[in-house]
């Protein structure tokens, strides 16, 4: 059964004060383990988790303050992609994964056990660039399709200035960059070109094959660096590092046939009427609207429906309560959008399923 969603836009009230009193200093999303502190005495409950690179500035906030009010959980989230978290829950390496795209039915049997998909937020995956003296830059579905599979090798092609009259473009060589681990980014990227850009042959999925002339790097801090320090180069990152980072993003022309730039409300927008999945999965990519972002991408955290650890499933059911409850108020201060509100609501209840013990 799938059923339509109709956003109400999380508010934001005292959010930043939070995390001001709370001191949530994130440690970036470089792939390191974010390790929240144990500030109470006595025993400590560890929750393990890796995955999503995406998820992971929100993941960093949400962890120091969630464990500012409950000081015997903490909370190691390391990192690494989408498709390393699915292999870890699958081996039961972690107690939760972050994932950016759903386990495919080919790779279900290799997990332990029932799954349960819990979203958080959703963000806009921003085409970041460096080009000099081109501080606005407009990009359709089948221009960038055109880039990313090295069929527009250079910034002046007829098919970018088709989209950007009137911009002073150069003859710069363009350099790709992707990223070369799994990801759920690429995912969604990639779901985009798909729906978006008949001319894109390249399929989806967290890893595809790009050109042999393209640049791959590790997790969205990694394609962040190596477009912010290669002049022509251009390639897709999460919203949040893309910001952190200054980088220049590109505005990308959506169904309504506006030039949308990445923005929470453009994200939001594509949450609109998103068709959720009994098992809540959704995608957002290329949504119908206006003022929608179309390359805009949920993100969850997946876990086993039996938990037979006491102390942690507890932990973890209480840690989940956390980010679908206050955590969604603190999502757009690190540049997440928030749920809509009835799709909280369904995850909320799905915490039910959750089996402790």
């Amino acid at each position: 059964m799938i059923t339509r969603i109709h956003t109400r836009r999380a508010t934001q009230t005292a959010a930043t004060a939070i995390i001001v009193a709370l001191g949530l200093s994130a440690c970036g999303s470089d792939g390191s383990t974010t390790k929240t502190p144990n500030s109470g005495g006595g025993s400590t409950v560890t929750l393990n988790a890796s995955g999503s690179s995406f998820q992971k500035n929100l993941e960093e906030t949400a962890a120091k303050a969630f464990n500012a009010k409950n000081p015997k959980t903490e909370i190691a989230y390391a990192g690494g992609g989408s498709a390393k978290g699915k292999t870890d829950l699958a081996a039961k390496l972690v107690d939760f994964a972050g994932t950016d795209s759903p386990v495919k039915d080919a790779d279900k049997g290799n997990f332990k056990g029932d799954l349960l998909y819990f979203p958080i937020a959703a963000a806009p995956i921003a085409v970041t660039y460096k080009l000099a003296g081109v501080d606005k830059l407009q990009l359709s579905a089948e221009t960038i399709a055109g880039i990313f599979q090295a069929k527009i090798t250079t910034w002046n092609d007829a098919a970018i200035k088709a989209d950007n009259a009137g911009v002073n473009l150069p003859s710069t060589k363009i350099t790709i960059v992707h990223r070369s681990d799994g990801s759920g980014t690429t995912s969604n990227f990639t779901k985009f070109l798909v729906a978006a850009a008949p001319s894109w042959k390249l399929d989806k999925g967290d890893t595809v094959n790009w050109p042999a002339n393209s640049v791959g790097a590790e997790k969205n801090t990694g394609v962040a660096n190596s477009v912010s320090q290669t002049e022509g180069a251009i390639g897709y990152v999460d919203f949040a590092d893309a910001k952190k980072a200054g980088m220049q993003m590109a505005a990308i022309k959506n169904k309504a046939s506006e030039w949308s730039v990445p923005s929470l409300d453009g994200a939001a927008a594509a949450l609109k009427n998103v068709a959720v999945k009994d098992d809540l999965t959704f995608a957002a990519a290329d949504a119908s609207g206006a003022g929608v972002y179309p390359i805009t991408a949920p993100t969850w955290v997946l876990v086993y429906a039996k938990q037979t650890d006491k102390a942690k499933g507890t932990a973890l059911k209480a840690y989940l309560n956390y980010l679908l409850t206050e955590g969604q108020t603190l999502a757009p201060t690190v540049n997440y959008a928030a749920l809509p509100a009835e799709l909280a609501a369904k995850a909320i209840k799905q915490l039910d399923k959750l089996q402790i013990g």
